[in-house]
Order: C-alpha cells, then sequence, then structure tokens
C-alpha cells in the first residue's frame, strides 16, 4: 500500500511559499508486531507548524527537510498488528500531512467516546481546546466576574477562550480583524473590537470603551499592536498568558518590543507563557468539564475545511492571511 505526504525542501524565510511543499509517494512496509496502519481522515495545520518549518530547535525538535512533515491528524484503523486496536477504530495521532500512516501503537490515542464529530479532536476538543481551557484556567488563574481580553479571539484557541470566560460572569472582549469574524463574535455574546488599520493608540482607546474599568486576563495569541494596546487597558494585578505571538511568526527580522512595557511593572502584571504539551496530563479533565458542553450544543465554535490532501498547504498558508474561522482542517 501506498502513502502519500508532504515535505518541505528548504526552511523559508519569511512567509513560506507555496513551492517550498512537495508530495510525494511511498510504498509502505509491511506491517509488523506492535504496529497500526491508518486511513487518516482529518488533518490539522496550525500556526505553531511555522516554528519548526526554522530549521531552529525551540521547544520541539523542526522539521528535516525532505522528510515527512507532522501534525495531527484523526483517522480510521485499516489493519492492526496489536491487540489494542482492531479494524475500524478510530484514532487520534501526529502522522499527519499524508493520507496512510503506519505508526506503533503506544503513541495512537484512541478517540474518547462523546457524541461529537470525529474532526472535533482536533478543534474545540483537541490541542486547540485543551490549549484555551490551560491558559485561562492554569496560567492565567482566571476567577469568577474577571474581565478578559482575547485577541484573534475568532480563531480555533481564542474562540473557545472567550466563550469559557464569559462562563465567569465577567466582561469579555474579543480582537479580530475581518468583519465576519467580528459578527461572529457578537452572535455568540462577545464583544468585538477590530484591529484592521490601526496602530496601538487607536486600539488602546477602543479597548478602553469597550471595557472602561479595565481587564484582569490578558490572552494572548497575536503580540504587536494588540500587545501594546491592552497592557495599557490592564487592571493591577492583572494576568497575561501567552500562547502565541503569531504576528512575528513570519518576521524576517526581530519585531521591536512594545513600547509601554513599564506597565507590567506599572501594574504588577504578571505575564506567562506556555506550551500545551507540557499540561496534556490534564487532557481529561479539561474533557470531562468542556466535552459535554460542547456535546450538547453549549459551545459555538467553527471550521474552515479545505478538501483533499494536494490542499493541506494552501490551508496552512491561509492560517497567516487571517483567511480561517477558527479552526483550520483538511478532509480527506
Amino acid at each position: 500500500m501506498q502513502s502519500r505526504y508532504f515535505t518541505i525542501t528548504d526552511y523559508p524565510q519569511g512567509t513560506p511559499q507555496r513551492e517550498l511543499f512537495e508530495l510525494h509517494s511511498v510504498e509502505l512496509p509491511e506491517l509488523q508486531d506492535g504496529e497500526v496502519r491508518i486511513r487518516n481522515t482529518w488533518l490539522s495545520v496550525d500556526p505553531y507548524m511555522r516554528g519548526r518549518m526554522s530549521g531552529v530547535k525551540t521547544y520541539i525538535d523542526p522539521f528535516e527537510l525532505n522528510e515527512p512533515l507532522e501534525g495531527a491528524a484523526v483517522g480510521e484503523v485499516i489493519e492492526s498488528r496489536d491487540t489494542r486496536f482492531k479494524q475500524g477504530d478510530k484514532v487520534r495521532h501526529m502522522a499527519g500531512w499524508r493520507d496512510i500512516a503506519q505508526l506503533k501503537a503506544d503513541i495512537l490515542e484512541p478517540l474518547p467516546e462523546i457524541e461529537v464529530p470525529e474532526e472535533a479532536y482536533l478543534g474545540v476538543l483537541g490541542m486547540p481546546g485543551m490549549t484555551a481551557w490551560t491558559g485561562l484556567n492554569h496560567i492565567a488563574k482566571i476567577r469568577e466576574g474577571d474581565n478578559v481580553l482575547v485577541s484573534a479571539a475568532s480563531g480555533a484557541v481564542g474562540s473557545l477562550a472567550v466563550q469559557l470566560a464569559k462562563a465567569r460572569g465577567g466582561t469579555v472582549v474579543g480582537i479580530a480583524g475581518a468583519p465576519e469574524k467580528l459578527a461572529w463574535l457578537e452572535s455568540i455574546g462577545i464583544t468585538a473590537v477590530s484591529y484592521r488599520g490601526k496602530d496601538a493608540q487607536q486600539l488602546s482607546a477602543d479597548l478602553k470603551e469597550a471595557c472602561p474599568a479595565g481587564f484582569d486576563v490578558y490572552y494572548e495569541n497575536v503580540g504587536g499592536i494588540c500587545l501594546e494596546a491592552a497592557l495599557n487597558n490592564l487592571r493591577v494585578g492583572a494576568r497575561i498568558a501567552v500562547c502565541g505571538l503569531i504576528a512575528d511568526y513570519n518576521a524576517e527580522k526581530p519585531s521591536t518590543a512594545p513600547g509601554n512595557l513599564a506597565m507590567i511593572l506599572i501594574r504588577r502584571i504578571r505575564m506567562q507563557g506556555f506550551i500545551i504539551f507540557d499540561h496534556w496530563t490534564e487532557y481529561p479533565h479539561f474533557l470531562e468539564e468542556v466535552g459535554p458542553l460542547v456535546a450538547q450544543g453549549e459551545i459555538d465554535y467553527e471550521e474552515t475545511v479545505e478538501e483533499g490532501l494536494e490542499r493541506t498547504p494552501d490551508a496552512f498558508l491561509k492560517l497567516f492571511e487571517g483567511a480561517n474561522k477558527g479552526k483550520m482542517l483538511v478532509h480527506l
């Protein structure tokens, strides 16, 4: 049986070009004891993958040139030589960017038995959802009545973060760009503020108008002017959970820091970055709390879907154009 997979041929400077991605095909070896063969049905593309294309080790090893790329995927077992899995089982794993994966059974996760579409385990009940929950609860330590600000608030992480924060009873404001993203946030009861065409001073003023009392928690996904504007609107003792800084992911030279970092001292702000892989042992607790809400339709979530393995690089590159609402997925 053949597997088709994507590689990159070089480490990009700035925004990756589509020509960097190459589609290959390989004949899979005979299945060995302890191995499972999976037909992938859904693939995830995520902003953190850009860091793995830098050629530099960060909190995770970089992608190897001309080797299969990796990412979260959901699929169906089509052949197994391990007693823990049988044909037809649905599993989640990290051998995305391909159609057929052959893996050791030890690194597979059976999909939880919650009545939701299987692709939800790559989004609202997968790594992005877990990231939103962890950032609020374990990093920012959100409290009842906290006012919360979220950047990239209509994205895969931010869209759950605003809803979980809203359930705590405070004012929740989401920063987004496109009119349809702002409209979606408003439709679920979130005050939406656009960053488009603004400098940090104007965005800061708009946030002040949206929440005059200021924010206790800032969930950071973007950086740049969003961080600078947020710092001007945080209350004494506020907490910042830094999940991502997507504004700088394709930067060709180091970005300048916000000019108002002194606010961290003046307002006694705690700012902490986190990597979700360090917290994955908490996933069962996240699933116990959020899984039923999703199954019962109490959480709204959006997905943007590209069809076909060939579209995987295009789906990935669209993340940096702001072209996705909610989780970006590839359906095979």
